[in-house]
């Protein structure tokens, strides 16, 4: 087992942690990072800042150099044709503070994790499920299962971005703890707890780069050109996208390899194969539990029970996860190669309101602060991110404000799958492009 002692450069050498290299995800497949020379910008998004002790702080943790752009940069089919106007504002510009900055402008407090508060809302999650199943078998009412399919859907979903929480490590600081409720919360939603986990992480850690992004990643135009018109239509017309995620679990994204349940799959190293093997383990067993409930209540009992919610959950997660990295009012560049960065690729996400279910489903929507930090618990988000608005400026996009129901994330949506279709093969800036030819071929092929 290969340890390295990482540390902190914002504790001035007055700490140091001992970590798998597995844990933060610093391997060769996935990170350009090695164990004698960790790339700060990357790293401390692991590990909350101490008090700063002077007014050099927020400069003494960020190593990797931000190019200031004095030249066209490479962007649409490899040139970007937009002149810059000091009066525009141009997204993929560097930014002029460092994440630094950011992590200065956060109260320490919102670094702290309250395991009884985060159990607090697993108690809170699964009272609401148990309540609603035990309420829809007692009724028994054809009236009413449309609503708790709806309901129960989103609890759903609330108790996997619990266990999100928990990949993380925001849950707690006890990875015991974090592994148990984890493994919990999301073997119980047919979700391979670890095996998620890890190309979570490696999400989070390559955010907004072109290749080596994980989750919802542009296709090249290679790609895009390879694929058959049953792909593109699954990825592209709506509704196929949003049940999306199940197929994701077991065959990642067009132009990726691997499978989140198989061990020696491209998406883990070595030394994660047993964490994978767990991860599977449980989720076969939730399954069998599954059948077993099926042969003694009968399918019908389990498909309206359980079955419908699953699916609610999985539009949430699709739904929720593609708006938080597309599908705003103006394109958003991805990155590759030197013009990449931890930073800049973090930059990219989106926040969003979802009315109501903000907290219902753990504010999941301020996803910004989240994605640059994923250390912060979900309920210190919303302080984090205001604390850190003037720091970010114009590179901050304040979300759309919801009613109750945030219907106005279909249009936000539907514009998306229409126009969001391939990348460039070339260029370190890149945008979205459309293919107008897309929709009347899929029209031409159901007819």
């Amino acid at each position: 087992m290969v340890r390295c002692t990482l540390v902190h450069p914002s504790y001035h050498c007055a700490y140091a942690y001992k970590y798998k290299l597995s844990d933060l995800n610093l391997t060769a497949s996935s990170s350009p990072l090695v164990c004698s020379t960790v790339d700060t910008e990357i790293l401390s998004q692991w590990f909350p800042p101490p008090p700063p002790k002077d007014s050099t702080f927020a400069t003494m943790m960020e190593t990797q150099t931000q190019k200031q752009q004095s030249k066209p940069i490479n962007g649409v089919n490899g040139i970007h044709n937009h002149h810059h106007d000091e009066a525009d504002f141009d997204p993929s510009v560097p930014p002029p503070f460092k994440i630094a900055e950011i992590r200065a402008a956060i109260p320490q407090h919102c670094w702290v994790k309250d395991p009884w508060r985060s159990l607090s809302y697993v108690f809170r999650d699964l009272f609401a499920i148990s309540a609603m199943a035990a309420a829809a078998i007692y009724l028994e009412s054809w009236y009413l299962w449309p609503l708790y399919w709806a309901a129960q859907g989103t609890m759903f979903w609330a108790v996997f971005v619990l266990g999100h929480d928990c990949g993380h490590g925001s849950f707690s600081d006890s990875r015991i703890l974090n592994s148990v409720v984890g493994h919990i919360l999301h073997s119980a939603i047919l979700v391979p707890y670890n095996g998620w986990r890890i190309s979570h992480r490696t999400h989070h850690q390559n955010h907004g780069h072109v290749e080596n992004d994980e989750s919802w990643v542009p296709l090249t135009e290679k790609v895009y050109s390879s694929l058959d018109q049953s792909t593109l239509k699954f990825r592209f017309r709506v509704p196929y996208p949003i049940f999306a995620y199940p197929f994701y679990l077991w065959t990642r994204s067009p132009g990726k390899q691997g499978s989140h349940f198989n061990p020696y799959s491209d998406l883990f190293a070595p030394n994660e194969r047993r964490d994978v093997i767990t991860s599977t383990t449980c989720w076969t067993m939730m399954v069998s539990l599954l059948v077993y409930l099926s042969f003694v209540v009968g399918p019908v009992e389990i498909l309206k029970l359980y079955g419908v919610p699953y699916w609610i959950f999985v539009m949430w997660l699709d739904m929720v996860t593609y708006l938080h990295h597309h599908g705003y009012d103006e394109k958003l560049p991805w990155y590759r190669g030197k013009e990449w960065s931890y930073l800049r690729g973090g930059l990219t996400t989106v926040d969003r309101d979802y009315g109501m279910f903000n907290n219902i489903h753990h504010d999941i929507g301020t996803h910004v602060i989240h994605h640059l930090f994923p250390q912060i618990p979900h309920y210190h988000l919303r302080e984090a991110t205001k604390a850190a608005k003037p720091v970010l400026g114009k590179y901050y996009r304040e979300p759309k404000k919801s009613g109750p129901f945030p219907v106005h994330l279909i249009d936000n949506l539907l514009s998306s799958m229409s126009n969001d279709h391939y990348v460039s093969d070339t260029g370190d800036i890149v945008y979205y492009q459309t293919d107008p030819k897309l929709f009347k071929s899929l029209k031409g092929k159901s007819n």
